[in-house]
């Protein structure tokens, strides 16, 4: 009897040292890879994976507070690896090297799975604003970071919306993505464009980018968002995809220069 209760009490202090360490694990200290200033929020909503593409949000909140309740909420099941403050605060939610949710159902280039090869960004704009100075500036420097310690390639960094389109449309149009690709972080062509063959498919097009065309007007809806913002039209015109063909081939050529006169 003396034994059996000996072997009661160590399975059940086992179990509850492995309840502990359970719990502490999920608050574990993130590891630091980056040497910008950076606020340790670590959030419990993670899986394993390894980063090729940077997909860039908008929280939808009025505050960095806000954002932080429902990226670090066990109820929610969100989360992205940073949140920058409009202030150009950054906070660091998830390792790197872990499986943030942030992108969801989403599809680029035959990738289906975005949350398992992608690092999440959450700016905090709540997607009717233009984009802080700072935080653009701090983005340019964690991009700049991340892209070189991964070895991301600057065409791989996309928008949430360009991901799912037609059930995410962030970043919004605000979104300055000719000031990041100008910065060697993103994919751009200025004009003139080559014309793109008589009779070229928008689908085709699209597609040959990364977008899932299944359905194509969300497909061309993001396109404009993300290359051509002031144009809300339904159909994408001759010079758009014109565009969409530089566009192709700088990706394919692993170039996201911007060359200004």
């Amino acid at each position: 009897m003396q034994d059996q209760r000996t072997m009661r009490c160590w399975r059940v202090k086992v179990a509850a040292v492995a309840a502990v360490s359970l719990l502490l694990s999920a608050c574990a200290p993130l590891p630091r890879y980056t040497t910008l200033p950076v606020e340790m929020r670590p959030s419990p909503n993670f899986g394993d994976r390894r980063p090729n593409y940077v997909i860039i949000h908008h929280t939808t909140n009025d505050s960095v507070e806000q954002a932080l309740a429902t990226l670090t909420s066990r109820m929610r099941e969100v989360s992205a690896h940073y949140l920058i403050g409009r202030d150009g605060r950054i906070i660091y939610l998830v390792d790197e090297q872990k499986r943030a949710w942030h992108a969801g159902d989403s599809y680029w280039g035959g990738n289906r799975d975005l949350n398992s090869s992608s690092i999440g960004i959450e700016l905090d704009n709540n997607g009717n604003e233009p984009f802080a100075e700072a935080q653009i500036s701090v983005l340019i420097d964690l991009l700049r970071d991340l892209t070189a310690r991964w070895g991301i390639p600057p065409a791989n960094i996309i928008g949430h919306g360009d991901v799912s389109p037609g059930r995410k449309v962030d970043p919004s149009a605000y979104f300055p993505w000719r000031r990041l690709a100008a910065a060697g972080l993103g994919l751009w062509c200025e004009p003139p464009y080559a014309p793109a063959p008589a009779g070229a498919d928008d689908a085709a097009l699209l597609a040959g980018l990364g977008y899932d065309v299944t359905r194509l007007p969300a497909a061309v809806a993001a396109f404009k968002r993300h290359w051509a913002p002031e144009d809300t039209t339904p159909a994408l015109s001759d010079g758009q995809r014109a565009l969409l063909q530089c566009l192709i081939g700088k990706q394919q050529a692993g170039s996201s220069s911007v060359s200004y006169q």
